[in-house]
C-alpha cells in the first residue's frame, strides 16, 4: 500500500531527517504513526482505516482523502468550537446598539453535544473581524454575528493608499437582533476587543513533501522536493483557548479542526496544527 506524493522507505525518509527537510521523525509531514498523530489522527480512526484496506497483496497507490475524512468522524463529535481572528489587515468593527460597558454569557462549546460544558464568549461595543469576512460585506448587507444576532452593515471604509484599495480599514455595524439568522447569506465569526483577554496563537498548515504523485524507482527525490510545505498564520483567539493543554483538538469556527501542539504560556503563544479533513486536494 503506498500513498500519493509520499515516501515510505525508510531509507529515504532518513535522509529528509538528516539533511533537515522535516523537523524530525515525528514531524507532521511525515507518514510515521508518530507524524500523523502529531498531526491529529486518533487511534481510532487510525484502526479503522487499517480494518478496511484488509489483508491484499496488490500495491494501490492510496490518496490521503479517505484516511483524514475517517479521522474526522471521531473529532467532530467531541472537539470544542472556539474563534480565531487573523493578525494580518485585522478589521475593528463599531458595533451600534451593544451595550456600552463589555460583558460575558456562558455558551455551549459544541452546539450538538452539551456534555462538553460552556466556555465565556465576550460582548462589546468594539469587535474584531478577519479581513476576508470585512472584504464581501456590502453596504446595508445583513449579516450574521456568530454567537450574537444579526447586524446590519452601515458604512465600510476602505485603504487610501492606491496599492491596497481594495482593504477594509473599518467598519460601522447596527445590530438587528431581531432578524433571522437563516436568511443571511454572511455568517462570521469575530472576537470582543474588551470583556476578555485574546489569547495570540499561530496557526500552522502543512503540504505534501513531494511534487509528484508517485515517484520512479529512476527518479531523483531532489528533483520533486516541494519548496515550501509549512504555512503559518498569527492570529488571536477567544480568552478559553489559554486552558487548553497540549494534544488537545478544537475547531476554529470557519478555519478548520486544529491540534494544540504548544499550549498558550504567558509570554509564549499557542501554535495549533490544522488537522485535514479528507476536503483539500493536497495533504491536508
Amino acid at each position: 500500500m503506498n500513498f500519493i506524493r509520499t515516501l515510505l522507505s525508510k531509507r529515504k525518509l532518513a535522509k529528509f531527517v538528516e539533511t533537515g527537510v522535516v523537523w524530525g521523525w515525528d514531524d507532521p509531514r511525515f507518514p510515521t504513526i508518530r507524524g500523523i498523530r502529531r498531526r491529529g489522527m486518533t487511534i481510532d480512526a487510525l484502526r479503522e482505516f487499517i480494518l478496511k484496506q484488509g489483508p491484499s497483496r496488490n500495491i494501490v497507490n492510496l490518496d490521503w482523502t479517505t484516511f483524514w475524512a475517517t479521522n474526522k468522524k471521531y473529532i467532530d463529535p467531541v472537539a470544542p468550537r472556539h474563534t480565531a481572528i487573523e493578525l494580518e489587515n485585522a478589521v475593528t468593527a463599531t458595533v451600534k446598539g451593544a451595550r456600552v460597558a463589555p460583558y460575558t454569557e456562558d455558551k455551549p462549546k459544541h452546539g450538538k453535544n452539551p456534555e462538553l460544558g460552556t466556555k465565556k464568549v465576550a460582548y462589546s461595543s468594539e469587535i474584531l473581524i478577519d479581513q476576508a469576512d470585512a472584504q464581501a460585506f456590502a453596504q446595508d448587507e445583513e449579516i450574521t454575528l456568530m454567537n450574537w444576532g444579526n447586524a446590519i452593515v452601515r458604512s465600510i471604509s476602505h485603504s487610501l493608499n492606491p496599492i491596497h484599495r481594495s482593504l477594509v480599514t473599518s467598519l460601522e455595524l447596527e445590530l438587528h437582533l431581531q432578524g433571522d439568522v437563516k436568511k443571511t447569506k454572511q455568517k462570521i465569526t469575530w472576537l470582543a476587543k474588551s470583556g476578555q483577554e485574546p489569547i495570540p496563537v499561530e496557526l500552522v498548515d502543512f503540504d505534501y513533501l513531494i511534487t509528484k504523485d508517485k515517484l520512479e524507482e529512476d527518479d531523483n527525490v531532489d528533483d520533486f522536493l516541494n519548496p515550501k510545505t509549512e504555512f503559518r498564520t498569527e492570529a488571536v483567539a477567544d480568552g478559553n483557548v489559554a486552558e487548553l493543554k497540549e494534544n488537545d483538538v478544537i475547531q476554529f469556527e470557519r478555519k478548520g479542526y486544529f491540534k494544540v501542539d504548544r499550549a498558550f504560556k504567558h509570554g509564549e503563544k499557542a501554535v495549533m496544527f490544522c488537522i485535514p479533513t479528507g476536503k483539500e486536494n493536497k495533504g491536508k
